[in-house]
């Protein structure tokens, strides 16, 4: 099961709309997955800032003097706490100091994404909790990504629900199953890519993760994963500029994307695109088996 949405604006006079109609094609996938629920955003890039999303089990004891803590171990940073997460905001040169500072100063808590440009929310609950939780109606940006999970394969906890972040500003959302992950796990971990959990879907994004610190964009990283990874699986991801789509070569795992001069979506069923402006006069697709489909603010892609 699992229900995964994706937007990708390119209206800008859409992006404050950004979280608003995201949350509502999450919501509208909610009995696809009850279990947990999260959604990345992507926003504020090039702004010379850098974000670090986290989660804690007791965050009115680890975000308490948390900007103090920041400040004694050398970082000017500023902390807005959300519920459970903080997205703590600093120099772009200094998040992975920031990242290296948080395992001292707060051990408990636990990174959920970093980068230039993503925040990234989620917990165990329904989608429309979830969203209410974290304010993300609110939010705006330029594109984003959003998972339901239905547990098949590990427990329900927040670190188990998606999106998965193993790089920078790139994270993924995946309903599917993969059948090599524990032997491509261990060749990641030999690589130096490190996990939070047993779960098959961070294996995917720490292997696209690993394919773009060789050099590769995401497209071609996509391509990889087609004759890499083996199993059935439906991902959609996203990077600092981009958003990309792949289905396995059998794509059991429904999918169905939109088009327009305004935006690209992507829904686990059409119904999670039908309130979308202009929806109407879109071009609608199922995307195809083994094809990677992959569209870049950065690029004329």
């Amino acid at each position: 099961m699992c229900g995964i949405v994706g937007l990708f604006l390119k209206d800008k006079s859409l992006e404050p709309q950004l979280g608003n109609l995201l949350s509502d094609m999450l919501i509208t996938m909610t009995d696809r997955g009850p279990d947990s629920a999260g959604i990345a955003i992507y926003g504020g890039a090039g702004s010379g800032k850098g974000k670090v999303t986290v989660q804690s089990a007791t965050p009115q004891a680890d975000f308490a003097g948390l900007e103090e803590a920041l400040a004694k171990a050398g970082f000017a940073a500023s902390v807005t706490v959300k519920s459970t997460h903080a997205v703590i905001e600093v120099a772009s040169d200094k998040v992975a100091g920031v990242r290296e500072a948080l395992a001292g100063i707060r051990p408990s808590i636990r990174i959920m994404g970093a980068g230039e440009s993503v925040e990234i929310f989620k917990e165990i609950g329904l989608p429309k909790d979830v969203v209410a939780r974290f304010g993300v109606r609110t939010m705006g940006g330029t594109h984003g990504i959003g998972h339901t999970r239905m547990a098949t394969e590990s427990a329900v906890t927040t670190l188990g629900a998606h999106p998965f972040s193993t790089g920078p500003d790139q994270c993924l959302v995946h309903n599917g199953s993969l059948s090599n992950h524990n032997n491509l796990r261990r060749e990641l971990i030999r690589q130096g890519m490190q996990f939070e959990t047993q779960n098959d879907s961070e294996v995917a994004a720490a292997y696209l993760t690993s394919e773009m610190e060789k050099g590769k964009d995401l497209g071609e990283a996509l391509t990889g994963a087609l004759s890499d990874l083996d199993g059935f699986f439906t991902f959609v991801v996203g990077t600092r500029t981009g958003f990309g789509v792949l289905r396995d070569p059998i794509a059991c795992k429904p999918a169905v994307m939109a088009e327009t001069d305004q935006y690209v979506a992507f829904g686990s069923e059409y119904r999670a695109l039908v309130n979308l402006p202009g929806i109407e006069n879109a071009r609608v697709w199922e995307p195809e088996p083994a094809t990677v489909y992959f569209w870049d603010h950065a690029k004329a892609a």
